[in-house]
């Protein structure tokens, strides 16, 4: 298991952030923003999801941690469930495994599964565009690397538009980081510690840390 170095005074919090939400707290004129959902002065993203993504994201008000997080050289696994269009074939799979060339290099070697619709899945506002014609499938993808846009993009180059894209883990902590080990609720956040947990279910096959408190209030001084 990872471990974090954290200060006593360290605030670590886990968002479930909805689609549509910008990964920012200042106010933007199209999107609902980080404010909308999490009321704690001082925290700051570990690393951005997109405002078309949804699932996890790590806050702190520690610049230290926040760059062992967020920052590709200390190479965090991040877990992304991916809804893509088309037949995703094992060929197809080897190649995103291996590494596709896009227009800023080679990705780096990952790992990507072809998985059933996860049962936990919550609706999304708007749905996705759905073809009838064209059947759609699930991956997960687990990439060390931090690109801009990188999942969409590498799933555009082997032909597997991605529909919707969701992150679950980042690192030890992941959605199933609550005190039952029961999925985050979406557009909830709550406050952990650096005390480790023992494994979660199997099912989830996640490596989480147990929270101290969970809350969409204030933490109180």
């Amino acid at each position: 298991m990872i471990l974090l170095q954290l200060k006593a005074i360290c605030m670590l919090l886990l968002l479930n952030k909805p689609f549509g939400v910008i990964c920012q707290f200042s106010p933007h004129e199209k999107h609902p923003t980080l404010a909308n959902h999490v009321d704690v002065p001082a925290v700051y993203p570990a690393g951005r999801l997109d405002t078309d993504s949804e699932g996890l994201v790590v806050l702190t008000d520690d610049g230290q941690l926040q760059h062992q997080i967020a920052h590709p050289l200390h190479k965090k696994p991040k877990i992304y469930c991916v809804q893509v269009e088309g037949e995703p074939s094992e060929d197809v799979c080897a190649q995103l495994r291996q590494g596709v060339l896009l227009n800023d290099g080679m990705t780096a070697p990952c790992s990507v599964e072809l998985i059933s619709e996860p049962e936990w899945l919550w609706a999304r506002t708007p749905p996705i565009r759905e073809r009838k014609a064209i059947p759609t499938h699930w991956l997960q993808i687990t990439l060390t690397e931090g690109r801009n846009r990188q999942v969409r993009r590498m799933t555009a180059a082997v032909g597997l538009p991605t529909l919707r894209l969701i992150r679950t883990q980042v690192g030890d902590y992941s959605l199933w980081s609550t005190p039952s080990q029961t999925l985050l609720e979406l557009g909830h956040w709550l406050y952990i510690d650096d005390k480790p947990s023992p494994q979660p279910p199997q099912s989830q096959q996640m490596k989480v840390k147990y929270p101290r408190t969970f809350s969409n209030k204030r933490r109180p001084r």
